[in-house]
């Protein structure tokens, strides 16, 4: 008898994450609906890019979206950087490594931002671009996740894989690491998450230092 109540609750303590893995593109496809519903998204970021050829960098800020094709990321550390993307170009001010020059790029038409807008990366039409698997269950700041490997399905995406911590409550990653085909990953770590708020227009405005050279690309 107490060897049929310990196999039952040790099926039944498995259950739940055999049923979890197996839904991974559910737990993807939830994330995208969610992220796409939102007016805006703001959150503190920390940023973590580990390169193996150079020392790694860690970076925070400020990060603020509304629709898929604006975002501002407005850095505290290093102080003054910022990468805006205002519906038309994309702004990219780096003055601790390209002092005295932002570089501004134009916006391609038809879709999101990919690379500096991490979360319509990897959240737009998840279906038709990635293979999801499920890796396990976490916690990040406190909050029960789900942790969901996105392996590209397509051709010329400028990495291996992706890996997102899903919020269980809310569908909203609160953690994106990205492999690159070097080797070099980059990390996202979003906290005090706020979505649907009113941003200001001005958000998504880059104002030219004075002194700073327009380099476009």
């Amino acid at each position: 008898m107490i060897r049929r109540l310990l196999l039952l609750l040790g099926l039944l303590a498995v259950a739940p994450a055999a049923a979890r893995a197996q839904d991974a593109n559910a737990l993807v496809g939830r994330s995208s609906r969610v992220y796409r519903s939102l007016s805006s998204l703001t959150a503190d970021f920390v940023q973590l890019i580990d390169n193996p050829m150079i020392d790694s960098a860690e970076s925070r800020g400020k990060l603020v979206q509304a629709g898929p094709d604006k975002l501002a990321m407005r850095f505290t550390d290093p102080p003054g950087e910022a990468v805006i993307i205002d519906g038309r170009s994309v702004w990219v001010y780096t003055p601790s490594t390209t002092p005295g020059q932002v570089i501004r790029m134009s916006v391609p038409s038809g879709g999101p931002i990919y690379g500096y807008n991490m979360l319509a990366w990897l959240l737009d039409r998840p279906a038709e671009r990635y293979t999801a698997s499920y890796v396990q269950a976490d916690v990040v700041g406190g909050r029960s996740m789900d942790v969901v490997e996105l392996v590209p399905a397509v051709p010329d995406l400028p990495f291996e894989k992706a890996v997102l911590w899903l919020d269980r409550a809310d569908g909203i990653p609160r953690r994106l690491e990205i492999t690159e085909h070097s080797g070099a990953t980059r990390t996202l770590t979003l906290s005090k998450v706020r979505v649907n708020q009113s941003v200001p227009e001005s958000t998504f405005r880059f104002e030219v230092p004075s002194g700073v050279r327009v380099v476009d690309q």
